[in-house]
């Protein structure tokens, strides 16, 4: 109850207003209620012919002491009653009553509504909040929580346990909201009414109580399993989707799918043991509600037949069993009630862990307005490890303005994760990276970020129309801007010959487009930004020849008059490069020019003459 009550002060402070409403329309419900059931009284006084009390008429009700006033109402309602009976006989009597108790129904119904709107209010607000806020918390994680994270899981929380938060939680919100009111009035109605049988009714209930929560306290660990599972089996599928070409090619299909059919009956068993103990809700109470109701039956039964008490008549026990019951049913929804919030409780904390996780990567408490890129940019003595062990060592690197700078290395020897620091991905662990002289921890991190354009060597496109994934992340870009900078990366001619032009879709990731044509329309992106430094991430490395060269010829277009940082693959594509820095196991072992590099017959010679030798059976064929 604690981790719910909790929970509800997390989500729902912003709507009080609607709680407010919510309350008061249940408390409204929830007493017309007991005046609709209060009319059975004397609809069985007058079918049985039970009372033949005398009643007078109190004028200036309100007038009167506090405690008296309940029992003036009565006697004026029965003197009405017992007047009419006179005047009118028993059969009009009784119509009147009716008309009456479908008025008291109407307004019930009437407030039971409104409080239902009231927390659609409540329940769709908060959701769609809790959502937002997941939303912009991923968006706002470094990459290093991504690197750590299966993507399936993390689609997972975003969406099946919002979903069970939203299945579970809230909509227990409202049960629990309702009945809460509806128990307390009831059962102070049932004090008033027999305070001796709400007492041996108050040593019954903690018992059902007790066995009710036993069962809920059970649901919670195999609730968080399930979504933990239901998050492996989306990363399965999500792996499976991306990589069906390779899975076809090795027909791997046999293996991938006994994987599968693995997780998924271990999903199952963990989700029948769930739905095992929430069905148990239902029966349960409905045993224990009908063993209470039945053990007040005899206590009350007892009472009416006992010759020396006259505490209770038989038409006000029926009325008393009418509300007893009208308890039963909102302790049931409860207990119901508690069994789904352990799922959603469970749900929540899967949530936590993405809502929770601290982001490192933050705007400083005051921060360096920075207009653009004058000087230089320094790498000084930078040090960097994702774990434990040392990817980066003591990196000295200056790259002055108008300067193409190309890093090679072998795989792992820490190339990307050099020009990764730059636009503060990661944070360095020891040492500063300065642009202009600037720290670039002190400025925001938007504003870093604005004088960076990037082109990778996976061009990352979006299920959306070419202007579109041009135009990305510039604000109101003219269709011309769009033309001009798609001219510019050799990509204007492919996308007007096809049928929509540049409105044509690309498919998810550019599916509908060739390789050179995905890195062109990523290419052209960068251009339209114009940022003044422009990181390429092995660009040409994953295409043929005719592909390369056209995209060569683009990327030449993009760096003129920009400060470049290459990671080249291809040692061919640097050699008009300003500087070369050779990485070797995270530390600069060489810097200078092609030819200066070849001449010193180190490590860049090394790989030079590897990749010549690669490339030498193509040139000869």
């Amino acid at each position: 109850m604690k981790d719910f009550i909790r929970l509800l002060f997390r989500l729902v402070p912003p709507y009080k207003k609607s709680v407010f409403l919510n309350v008061l329309n249940n408390f409204f419900s929830t007493l017309f209620s007991l005046f609709s059931f209060a009319l059975v009284i004397p609809i069985l006084e007058i079918l049985f012919r039970i009372n033949e009390q005398t009643y007078t008429y109190h004028e200036n009700v309100w007038s009167l002491p506090a405690a008296d006033i309940a029992g003036a109402l009565k006697d004026n309602f029965y003197f009405f009653v017992s007047t009419t009976i006179e005047k009118s006989g028993g059969g009009a009597t009784l119509l009147i009553l009716g008309a009456f108790l479908i008025a008291m129904t109407f307004l019930k119904t009437g407030f039971a509504y409104m409080a239902s709107l009231n927390m659609i209010t409540i329940r769709t607000s908060v959701l769609r909040d809790l959502r937002n806020t997941i939303f912009e918390k991923v968006l706002n994680l470094p990459l290093g929580f991504f690197s750590e994270e299966k993507k399936g899981d993390i689609i997972s929380r975003m969406s099946n346990d919002v979903t069970e938060v939203e299945n579970s939680v809230m909509s227990s919100l409202d049960m629990t909201f309702k009945n809460f009111i509806m128990i307390i009035i009831y059962f102070t109605t049932l004090l008033i009414i027999s305070w001796e049988l709400t007492l041996f009714v108050l040593v019954l209930l903690p018992v059902a109580g007790f066995l009710m929560g036993r069962v809920s306290k059970q649901l919670k660990k195999p609730s968080r399993e399930s979504q933990a599972q239901w998050g492996e089996l989306l990363s399965q599928i999500e792996e499976t989707l991306t990589g069906l070409r390779i899975i076809k090619a090795f027909n791997a299909e046999n293996k991938i799918k006994s994987n599968f059919n693995r997780q998924n009956e271990t999903l199952k068993r963990t989700t029948k043991r769930i739905i095992r103990r929430q069905q148990l809700a239902h029966p349960m109470s409905e045993f224990l509600g009908t063993t209470i109701i039945a053990i007040v039956l005899w206590f009350g039964g007892s009472l009416i037949l006992s010759e020396s008490s006259h505490t209770i008549t038989a038409p006000v026990f029926i009325y008393y069993l009418i509300i007893f019951y009208s308890i039963i049913n909102p302790a049931k929804a409860f207990s119901q009630a508690w069994y789904n919030v352990q799922k959603g409780l469970a749900s929540m904390e899967r949530i936590d862990r993405i809502l929770l996780t601290e982001n490192h990567i933050a705007d400083p408490e005051h921060p360096v307005d920075i207009k653009g890129f004058t000087e230089a940019i320094e790498y000084k003595n930078v040090s960097f490890k994702y774990q434990t062990e040392p990817v980066l060592e003591n990196i000295d690197l200056k790259i002055s303005k108008g300067q193409t700078v190309a890093l090679v290395g072998q795989s792992g020897s820490g190339k990307s994760t050099l020009v990764d620091l730059l636009p503060r991905f990661y944070d360095v662990n020891s040492g500063q990276i300065l642009i202009d002289g600037i720290d670039i921890r002190q400025v925001r991190v938007k504003d870093l970020r604005a004088l960076m354009g990037n082109v990778n060597q996976e061009a990352i496109l979006f299920n959306d129309s070419f202007y579109n994934n041009i135009a990305f992340g510039v604000k109101n870009a003219s269709i011309e801007q769009v033309v001009q900078a798609a001219k510019i990366a050799n990509a204007h001619d492919f996308i007007i010959a096809t049928e929509q032009g540049y409105d044509t879709n690309i498919g998810d990731r550019g599916s509908k487009l060739s390789g050179g044509q995905r890195q062109r329309i990523s290419i052209a992106r960068a251009i339209l930004k114009n940022p003044p430094i422009l990181i390429l991430d092995e660009a040409t490395s994953a295409l043929d020849t005719e592909s390369e060269k056209l995209v060569q010829e683009a990327l030449e277009n993009l760096m003129k008059n920009r400060t470049t940082i290459v990671i080249a693959h291809r040692l061919s594509t640097i050699r008009n490069a300003d500087l070369i820095c050779v990485l070797h196991e995270g530390r600069i072992v060489e810097r200078g020019t092609h030819k200066a590099l070849l001449r010193k017959k180190g490590h860049f010679k090394k790989l030079y003459d590897l990749q010549a030798l690669k490339e030498e059976p193509t040139s000869q064929e």
